[in-house]
């Protein structure tokens, strides 16, 4: 049981993803049922990440004082009961209330889970255990189209049946009953984890991931208007970058293990703006497909590199620290359907070309502001400081 539970801990990291872009391949299909615009159905996105975004403020702290372990239990459950308020919608308003819910639900889960990983790891294995989890979000974040779409071509709420069903299995699993290491006693405290470099960590991720991983409702629309893919063929596409963030897990946590997560963050940026741009210009399906593949290893640099420099600090209320950066990923993640929708309807190539600025030029800046140090023992990541 003990091993499932661990097993548990990787396997819950895809859920909070998953509920994020579950709809971003079904835009279509949802507007036809609702009797609302495409454009009006890309809301649904926006409507589970800004609470997701706007409770991971406070809920890392939180699940510290109340116990990691029922806290996430208790985050499953009101999944569940959130998915199944979508399966039984019969109006738009309806639907984003359940939308809402579950994004509420899922910010008791993920970072929780984060802190409860980094506790249950040695430092010098941080980073390899970080990619192993990054790789199962950016699964998430992109079976989630391919899941949303097959179901769209019966019935979309197909889809949330099935996930209100993976929820429910995790919350009967449960996680390890580990708290964090070194802090024992300890009331976490929300003033120590909204630091400032804590705050531009989460800047960084916000960016990277908004502007990287968060285009699949984009390229989604590319697909449609440009390639003339329906729905399924378009998210059997948008899985390319998350495949390529499982096949390359070991690899990235390695990396950041070994020449640190900075430079990793720094390379996944770089890299992910450039590919963003060609994304948004190539004629072509197959080099888009590649591009996006080559996007997901990107993405997991980005990722996983901001997550060793939160977690590999050993400070105390991680769980809040990390919740916080996270909260700032999602909500970049939650503004890119309402930013970039428009700039890409006015123009499509600039609808690309504007967060690939972002990632290149926009993240490097930000993240030249947080400094790092070692730990006095040499261990781990270097913390921010």
């Amino acid at each position: 049981m003990v091993a499932l539970r661990r097993a548990a801990l990787y396997l819950g990291a895809f859920l909070g993803p998953f509920g994020g872009g579950l709809t971003a391949a079904m835009l279509p299909e949802l507007g036809a049922d609702f009797g609302v615009p495409t454009a009006t159905a890309s809301v649904s996105i926006t409507a589970y990440l800004l609470p997701f975004a706007g409770v991971m403020l406070v809920s890392g702290t939180l699940g510290d004082r109340w116990g990691r372990g029922r806290t996430v239990v208790a985050g499953y459950a009101l999944y569940v009961v959130a998915s199944l308020a979508c399966v039984l919608a019969v109006s738009w308003p309806v639907f984003l209330a359940g939308r809402a819910l579950q994004g509420v639900a899922n910010a008791f889960t993920t970072p929780v889970l984060l802190a409860a990983l980094a506790a249950a790891v040695e430092p010098d294995r941080l980073g390899r255990a970080l990619g192993w989890f990054g790789s199962l979000q950016a699964a998430g974040q992109t079976s989630a189209p391919l899941v949303g779409g097959l179901g769209a071509e019966v019935d979309w709420r197909l889809a949330f049946g099935g996930a209100a069903a993976v929820a429910l299995l995790l919350a009967v699993v449960g996680i390890p009953s580990g708290e964090s290491r070194g802090h024992a006693g300890e009331r976490p405290r929300l003033r120590s984890a909204w630091t400032g470099p804590v705050l531009r960590l989460g800047l960084v991720a916000g960016l990277g991931w908004g502007c990287l991983a968060g285009l699949n409702f984009l390229l989604a629309l590319r697909l449609e208007e440009f390639f003339g893919l329906g729905a399924g063929p378009r998210g059997l596409v948008l899985t390319a970058l998350g495949i390529a963030g499982i096949l390359t897990a070991r690899l990235i946590g390695g990396a950041v293990d070994r020449v640190g997560p900075r430079r990793c963050v720094l390379t996944g940026a770089i890299g992910g703006g450039v590919l963003v741009a060609l994304i948004g210009a190539v004629p072509v399906l197959g080099v888009v497909v590649a591009l996006w593949a080559l996007g997901g290893i990107c993405s997991q640099l980005i990722l996983v590199g901001v997550n060793a420099l939160v977690l590999g600090s050993g400070r105390p209320n991680s769980g809040g620290a990390v919740s916080v950066v996270q909260a700032v990923r999602f909500a970049g993640t939650a503004a890119s359907p309402v930013v970039v929708t428009p700039v890409y309807h006015a123009d499509p190539l600039a609808g690309f070309l504007v967060p690939a600025a972002l990632l290149a030029a926009g993240v490097p800046t930000v993240l030249t502001g947080v400094r790092t140090r070692r730990r006095p023992d040499g261990s781990g990541p270097p913390e921010p400081s």
